[in-house]
């Protein structure tokens, strides 16, 4: 039953785009972790360097009145108005918005990822290290921080890639799309041509996007995909993996939305059922995926029974 549903799932050329889409920005956040790591500890050190009182005897003296909300953040204390003036004065986009809730000031003198946190995406509070990030938080902190030596606009593309395919309401891209995409990605790679984790994930994503990518189905008499050609072969469990990364991504990513409002409560509700009949012909992935339906269900149904008295839909 799971690998009749996963041929068919890949049997749909937009479909098997997306999910290839899907796996190189996985592989470029594999890639980009231990680079991003090393360089948020040099960053960190320089900050420290440049101003000494920001050190880790500079305590915060605000407690809970220092702690930021949102895009809010009045400090109440010396130490953390320092700190918080020094990552604008780093910060690209030092007049837009900064997401202060994710981060702990009273950590900033003694903890350099909870600084690269003032520099990433909302919704990043919980995460720890780069270990813990997706592609988009590592690729908005290289951008948002000009510690990155790096061409922006090649970043922002990339973004702007991430973002189409998470928000594609049929899960699908077309092969020029893909084309388009691989153009982008490796624009972006070539920035890092003296990184060699970086250079080693290129030529797989090369490989990866140029191939006729097929999965490996023993039960069945030939591969899924084209009969011909060089292919990039995965075993149904890699595929399934990769399904169910890219598919909790897209859902948190709806979450989130929902939560600060960025998209009308009918949106959420569209982009939701799409999502769930989507599930519905694939029971190897909607078993997988119940807290987190469960969640964004939670958050978009209760005002409506609050409002109408309707029972809500199921997932």
């Amino acid at each position: 039953m799971v690998l009749s549903e996963l041929a068919a799932r890949l049997n749909c050329a937009e479909y098997k785009n997306w999910v290839k889409a899907g796996h190189c920005l996985l592989l470029l956040r594999a890639c980009l972790q231990g680079f991003v790591g090393r360089e948020v500890i040099a960053f960190h050190r320089n900050l420290l360097a440049a101003v000494p009182g920001l050190g880790p005897r500079a305590a915060c003296r605000g407690g809970s009145r220092c702690s930021p909300r949102a895009r809010q953040f009045q400090p109440q204390c010396q130490v953390c108005a320092e700190w918080k003036r020094e990552i604008l004065s780093h910060h690209t986009n030092r007049n837009g918005d900064v997401h202060w809730g994710n981060c702990q000031p009273g950590r900033w003198p003694v903890d350099p990822w909870e600084v690269a946190k003032a520099f990433m995406p909302r919704g990043l509070a919980d995460k720890r290290g780069p270990e813990d990030c997706d592609a988009v938080a590592l690729l908005n902190l290289i951008n948002s921080c000009d510690h990155f030596t790096v061409n922006r606009k090649k970043v922002t593309e990339v973004i702007k890639c991430r973002n189409e395919i998470m928000h594609s309401s049929e899960m699908k891209v077309s092969s020029v799309w893909l084309q388009e995409f691989q153009m982008k990605i490796q624009n972006f790679l070539n920035e890092f041509k003296n990184i060699p984790e970086i250079v080693e994930v290129y030529a797989r994503i090369e490989e990866l996007l140029t191939s006729d990518w097929a999965v490996h189905i023993p039960e069945e008499d030939q591969r899924d995909g084209s009969a011909c050609g060089a292919g990039v072969y995965l075993s149904e469990s890699q595929v399934n993996e990769i399904e169910m990364e890219l598919l909790k991504e897209k859902l948190h990513e709806m979450y989130l939305q929902a939560e600060e409002q960025e998209v009308l409560p009918e949106e959420t509700a569209r982009r939701l059922e799409l999502v769930r009949e989507f599930l519905r012909d694939n029971e190897d992935l909607r078993n997988g995926l119940t807290d987190e339906m469960q969640r964004l269900d939670s958050f978009h149904v209760q005002p409506h029974k609050l409002n109408s008295g309707s029972s809500g839909g199921d997932t």
